[in-house]
């Protein structure tokens, strides 16, 4: 069987269509998304930024957001789901790892975060299948999440990803490991 062609991460471009018939673009973050993604930081719920963030957070610095879209692709990978809105192209969701180095090499620690309008239709699962494919593709062996325990929807995400998943608790936080190797990359599939 062919392995597919996975495109190199500064420049990861595709197309999906939702179960409802929106047309998502899922793409490389570029450093001109620093407006749309501070606009759609600025529409998330406070529950929403806690998950993501672990703290209270009301807005995003200048140097968060270079931090955000200023992106190595080889250690770290970003891609930034778009949407269409009124003839603009709108950063709807955003999912990232970051490669680790030393002892837990082989590993990257990944996260979601979905615009309010957007969750429960299944962007986050998107990001996370092109992620796998690009981690694959790079000899990633394993994605790593700290998950809070009320976080029913990432928790979702990750336990339907078909990657073979290893969750232990500490606290209030559950940690996740997807293994990559074990597992062929989970296949794009047009509507999901």
């Amino acid at each position: 069987m062919k392995e597919p062609l996975v495109p190199d991460p500064r420049n990861y471009y595709a197309q999906e269509i939702l179960k409802d018939g929106t047309q998502i673009t899922i793409r490389a973050i570029r450093k001109n998304d620093k407006a749309s993604i501070l606009a759609a930081f600025r529409a998330l719920d406070r529950e929403a930024v806690y998950s993501r963030f672990f703290s209270p957070k009301s807005n995003l610095t200048n140097a968060e957001l270079e931090q955000i879209t200023n992106v190595d692709f080889r250690q770290d990978i970003a891609l930034v789901a778009t949407s269409r809105v009124n003839g603009e192209d709108i950063v709807v969701g955003d999912g990232r790892y970051a490669a680790a180095k030393g002892e837990k090499r082989g590993c990257a620690e990944v996260a979601f975060i979905v615009a309010e309008p957007y969750r429960g239709r299944g962007i986050a699962a998107l990001l996370l299948r092109h992620l796998t494919r690009i981690a694959q593709k790079s000899g990633l062996a394993a994605f790593e999440a700290d998950v809070l325990t009320y976080n029913a929807p990432m928790l979702a995400v990750l336990q339907r990803s078909g990657l073979p998943i290893c969750r232990r608790r500490d606290r209030e936080i559950i940690h996740v490991t997807l293994s990559l190797r074990s597992a062929e990359a989970p296949e794009l599939k047009r509507g999901t």
